[in-house]
Formats: structure tokens, C-alpha cells, sequence
């Protein structure tokens, strides 16, 4: 239960301004929507101005390390290859890899080719070959401050048709950025997200999407990429979160790896793309904070 604050105490968010002179109009103005049936954010995942200063940090070293993928990535390395240059040069920036030891999942990194929709596991077997696409999915924790985002690689020759895949996932990322401004609806994003892939021929997976993050790896709200235009959580200044459409050539359908029990696979084996970047809210639209 969040104690009401009297318009002369200290506001929440730690700025040692009076409340009315800080965040008592903001939290009105949620409880206005609140009242008017919508769904709206938790204090708890409204990040303060020290929390964004700290939070952006770990975003530098995520975005650091994705760079020094982009530089060493190539046709023969293994997966595994991969996930040492993402451990040591995390470890070598001051952080920490999020994804190891997180409910059990054994790497540093995920990497995903051609069907595998996401949650791909790196192994010293599985090797990058001419005409594959590929998903990188770094995700960092720094200082108590976690940041997220993924990219996507053409490896040699890959066919127009996958190239093509990978080029419209990354429009459907860019399309859903220009729809998050404060005090709309989190649908209004989704819906543009959707609406591109399927004028593309394409579909969403609809099982996994994105989240809230900064304070903890995976925070709320979940977020969806095949939600309806009104519909969804408030965005409000402060909210931090994911977008990440995980697009499929052919059908939505997937299925989980029964014997690692994290890969995630295209159910008609045909490929799937991801682009992630993490936004967050600001007075005015949003601000990307890792790509």
C-alpha cells in the first residue's frame, strides 16, 4: 500500500521538492485515467531521474557490447564464439551478463538463427553459415541497473527473402518507437507494429513479447506486439520498456525446444526475425536508450 503524500512532504520520486511542486499533478492526472476505466502503471516501474541516470549506464555497456558483436561476427564462428566475446567484454566494461543463471538459463548471451524465434542457446556445435539470419540478444546488468536490446545480422549470402524479413522487423520496431508518447495507450504502439508485418505477408508471435525493465531484467507490464489499438497500459513520463516483435515469415505458431526447454522454434520451420530496442517515456515521445 503506497502512503498518501500531503501536498508539503517530500515527493517519492527523491528530488527533495515539495510533492505539489513535483509529482502531485502527475499522480492526478493517472488517477483521472484511473478513474475512467483505464489500465494504468504501478509507481514501482516509474523510474526517477537518478534511476534513468543509473539505468542508462548499463545501457552504454549493452550497447558497447552489441558493437563489438557487429565487429567480430562472421561466417565459420561458432555460437559459442559469440557468447565469450559478450561475456568478456561485458566483464571487461564493469558488468554483468543477465542472462546467465536466469531461471536456469546456462549462457551469457541468445542467439537465434533462421527458425529459432528466440532463447537460442549457444554451443561450440552450432556454427554460422553462409546465408543464415541471426539474432543477438544482450542483456546487461550494471551496478544494480539492467538494459536490453538485440540486433540482427545478415551472415554471406543471404536470400532476398530473408533479407527482406529482416529489413521490415526492423521498420516494425521503427514504426512502433514514433507511437509511444505519454498519456496515450501502449495498443496504439502494437497496433503499428502488427499492422506492418501483416501488410508484409508476415506474422507475430504472440506467446512472447516485451517488458518493463531497468531496476529488475524483466519488470511489468508484458508487452504485446498484437494488441488492438485502445487497448493496453497508459504510457506515462518514467516508463521503461521493450519493443521487440519477434516476426515470422510464415505462421504465428512456435514451439518450445523440449530438451533444453528454453529454445523457441517457428512450428513450420520457416524463418523468424527480432530487432529490441528499449525506450523510455518522456514528457514529449520517447527516447531510445539501447539498440
Amino acid at each position: 500500500m503506497i502512503r498518501k503524500l500531503n501536498k508539503d512532504d517530500n515527493c517519492w520520486c527523491g528530488s527533495q521538492k515539495k510533492y505539489i511542486d513535483c509529482h502531485c499533478e502527475f499522480d492526478e492526472k493517472i488517477e483521472y485515467y484511473k478513474s475512467l476505466g483505464y489500465t494504468v502503471p504501478s509507481r514501482d516501474i516509474i523510474k526517477t531521474n537518478r534511476q534513468i541516470e543509473r539505468i542508462k549506464e548499463s545501457c552504454k555497456i549493452n550497447i558497447a557490447v552489441l558493437d563489438k558483436v557487429a565487429e567480430h561476427i562472421r561466417e565459420g564462428m561458432t555460437t559459442l564464439e559469440i557468447d565469450k566475446i559478450v561475456s568478456e567484454t561485458t566483464k571487461a566494461l564493469g558488468g554483468t551478463c543477465a542472462p546467465l543463471g536466469f531461471e536456469g538459463y546456462p549462457r551469457s548471451v541468445c542467439v537465434s538463427i533462421n527458425e529459432v524465434v528466440c532463447h537460442g542457446i549457444p554451443s561450440e556445435r552450432t556454427i554460422l553459415k553462409d546465408g543464415d539470419i541471426v539474432n543477438i540478444d544482450v542483456s546487461t546488468r550494471y551496478r544494480g541497473c539492467y538494459s536490453d536490446s538485440s540486433r540482427m545480422f545478415c551472415i554471406g549470402n543471404v536470400s532476398e527473402a530473408k533479407k527482406k524479413l529482416v529489413e521490415v522487423t526492423k521498420e516494425c520496431v521503427e514504426l512502433g518507437v514514433k507511437e509511444v508518447k505519454p498519456w496515450r495507450l501502449m495498443g496504439e504502439m502494437s497496433n503499428a507494429v502488427n499492422k506492418h508485418a501483416m501488410k508484409n505477408g508476415y506474422s507475430i508471435v504472440k506467446e512472447v513479447g516485451g517488458h518493463g525493465i531497468g531496476l529488475e531484467f524483466h519488470e511489468n507490464p508484458f508487452v504485446s506486439y498484437v494488441a488492438k489499438s485502445g487497448t493496453g497500459m497508459l504510457m506515462v513520463p518514467g516508463m521503461m520498456f521493450t519493443i521487440e516483435p519477434m516476426v515470422n515469415m510464415g505462421s504465428n505458431k512456435v514451439f518450445v525446444d523440449k530438451y533444453d526447454g528454453w529454445t523457441i522454434y517457428t512450428r513450420d520451420g520457416k524463418p523468424s526475425a527480432q530487432w529490441e530496442v528499449t525506450v523510455l517515456v518522456t514528457q514529449d515521445g520517447c527516447e531510445v536508450i539501447t539498440y
